[in-house]
Formats: C-alpha cells, structure tokens, sequence
C-alpha cells in the first residue's frame, strides 16, 4: 500500500471503535424532565436546570448527528464507494480520511466550490 492510499481496514476499525463508544455514552440526563416546584427550587436553579437540559439535548442531537455520519461511512465501505466525494466522486485526501473517516466530501466539496 502506498503513502496515498488509506488503510480502509484501520479506518473502519476505528469507524466502528468510535461508534460503539457514541452508543454507549448514557443521554439520560437529555430526556429527563426539569423539576418546576417552585417550593422545592429556587428560579435560577430551575433555569441552571433547564440551561443544563437543553446543553444535553444539543450533545445527544450531535451525538446522533455522528453515529450517522458513521453508519454511512460503513455503508459507503460496504458498497465499495467510500473514499470518494458523494457530490463530486472524486477521491477524498488520504489525509483528510485519516483525519475524519466519516468524511463525506472532498475538500473542494467541502469548501463550497465543487
């Protein structure tokens, strides 16, 4: 294999890798109801509650984000198409997919002049 070409394999090891940690993480606290009992917390608890809330619906929502990201990377191994741009199929950077191998893009694409 030469220096351009990506290891696929190790690539798809750490695709994997990465999302079994993503499915593991615990998003509980994004789906837990804030408390309003105004006897029981004060006003700036309950808006520090539902700050808080609000703070782990957006990592939940970004961590459903990548574990599609993933998944279509997989797909795109399985199907033979990964490492190619899905706008311009021309092929992704070595490094760039070493860097993200969930990379949808080339970097043209990426920039917005593909």
């Amino acid at each position: 294999m030469s220096p351009e070409t990506p290891d696929e394999t190790a690539l798809r090891a750490r695709l994997e890798a990465r999302r079994e940690t993503l499915l593991a993480e615990d998003n509980s606290e994004a789906r837990r109801t804030v408390e309003l009992d105004q006897t029981r917390m004060g006003r700036l608890s309950r808006i520090d509650a539902m700050q808080n809330q609000a703070m782990a619906q957006e990592r939940d929502r970004r961590r459903q984000v990548e574990i599609q990201r993933i998944e279509a990377a997989l797909a795109r191994m399985d199907e033979g198409d990964y490492g190619h741009c899905v706008n311009c199929d021309e092929p992704i950077g070595p490094r760039r997919l070493e860097s993200d191998p969930a990379v949808p893009t080339c970097i043209r694409c990426a920039a917005g002049s593909g």
